[in-house]
């Protein structure tokens, strides 16, 4: 899309990237000097996620709706669906592996010896109630339904009946294509602000929990940050590998997003971004509409990776042990608690407070050791949340042979 290349490349996307770091840097020192103006600035990342959400409905609706009706079909639609599933299925899978993997060999929470009795659980209560205002049976609700599910399937409806009618509906989709380039345009302008979003993001964050909250739980944040970072540049590396492209220049391609969802904690935020630049990549439409928002549900690696580790952590710190067996049975909870987390920042907290609910071996009350630095552990878990499912979009584009190696190779060549 031409729209794309405006924002990709040239001196406009270096400019936004700079920002973005020189605010991230401004709020970290606002928020450690000035705590009570970094808590104060938290509207400013609230209100910027919020303008970019308003506008993912038609975004999403636009680009599946008229990228199918000019190149496929229902059945077509169905196929990318049920590849982007089995990919979506296996890598949160591996995601959930890895974590227990790790954590049983760093064991982040072993000697901590913490009585679940003294540990003081009205702190969660009130955390989870203003911070994450949904329960275990509001997460069940929100993945029955799921609005960005009813949007992409709806768009398919549409997209194939505008197909069938052909010529007929020739009108119809100039009318999408230029509600597209509108959209897209409103969200370039809306981007404009994403410093004063990561500046509020990181002031609040540092305001209000402080850097010594990273010392206290070091091991947890740092075998957390490793194991999301192998994840990436092994499996993910290997992924995009095999698509024909280099995981490297892919990141710095995808810089800003990185850094404005690090900043925000929510990949909801550039989301529409996202998109416009897996197809100005070589991602046909239809697959970047279908499977990059469907991502956002279906495929949290990072949360998978967070969900397992956090997990293990409390039944270490609290000296509950776990048999094989019993790790092996919070594999198969978090493999459904941990969908429909991906895009909403803090919902990971919600899904292990439902993990461990439901498990009732695990004291839920462990959850307070974490309430110090769940924050940060949410940067790690989002920004390999975007990273995944923009490698998931590519992988399943070129599953489809509807990846242009060629154009993306192009693209890349000046982020090398």
């Amino acid at each position: 899309m031409p729209a794309a290349n405006s924002l990709n490349r040239g001196g406009h996307g270096k400019t936004l990237y700079a920002q973005v770091i020189a605010a991230v840097i401004v709020g970290a020192v606002v928020g450690h000097e000035w705590p009570n103006y970094g808590i104060a600035l938290q509207p400013l990342a609230d209100g910027f996620i919020q303008l970019i959400r308003a506008l993912l409905a038609p975004v999403i609706f636009v680009t599946v709706a008229s990228g199918l009706a000019r190149a496929g079909n229902l059945r077509e639609a169905g196929r990318i669906g049920l590849k982007a599933l089995i990919y979506f299925e296996v890598f949160s899978t591996l995601a959930l592996g890895i974590g227990l993997v790790v954590a049983n060999v760093v064991k982040p929470g072993a000697g901590m010896n913490i009585d679940p009795r003294t540990l003081n659980v009205s702190s969660l209560t009130t955390y989870v109630a203003a911070a994450h205002p949904a329960t275990m049976a509001g997460l069940a609700q929100t993945l029955a339904h799921n609005p960005m599910l009813q949007i992409i399937f709806c768009a398919v409806v549409a997209g194939a009946a505008l197909s069938f009618f052909r010529n007929r509906a020739r009108p119809c989709l100039n009318f999408l294509d230029a509600a597209a380039k509108a959209l897209f345009f409103a969200v370039g302008l809306i981007m404009k602000a994403a410093p004063l979003a990561a500046l509020g993001g990181v002031a609040f964050t540092v305001g209000h929990f402080g850097l010594g909250s990273l010392a206290a739980l070091g091991r947890l944040l740092i075998a957390l940050y490793i194991t999301s970072a192998l994840f990436v540049f092994g499996g993910l590396g290997l992924v995009v590998r095999q698509c024909g492209i280099r995981l490297w220049p892919l990141l710095r391609y995808l810089k800003e997003e990185i850094f404005i969802t690090f900043a925000t904690v929510s990949t909801e935020a550039v989301l529409p971004r996202t998109m416009e630049k897996l197809e100005e990549l070589g991602c046909a439409k239809p697959v970047a509409g279908l499977v990059l928002p469907a991502g956002y549900t279906f495929n949290p690696d990072g949360t998978a990776i967070y969900l397992t580790m956090a997990t293990l952590f409390i039944a270490q710190a609290t000296n509950t042990p776990l048999s094989l067996g019993d790790q092996l049975f919070v594999l198969g909870v978090l493999m459904l608690t941990s969908k429909g987390s991906a895009g909403v920042a803090g919902a990971g907290f919600i899904a292990l407070t439902a993990t461990l609910s439901s498990l009732g071996k695990i004291p839920v009350g462990g959850m307070v050791l974490l309430l110090g630095v769940d924050r940060f552990l949410n940067e790690a878990r989002a920004v390999t949340n975007l990273i995944g499912n923009s490698v998931a979009t590519i992988a399943v584009a070129t599953w489809e042979k509807s990846f242009d190696r060629t154009r993306a190779r192009q693209v890349l060549d000046e982020f090398r």
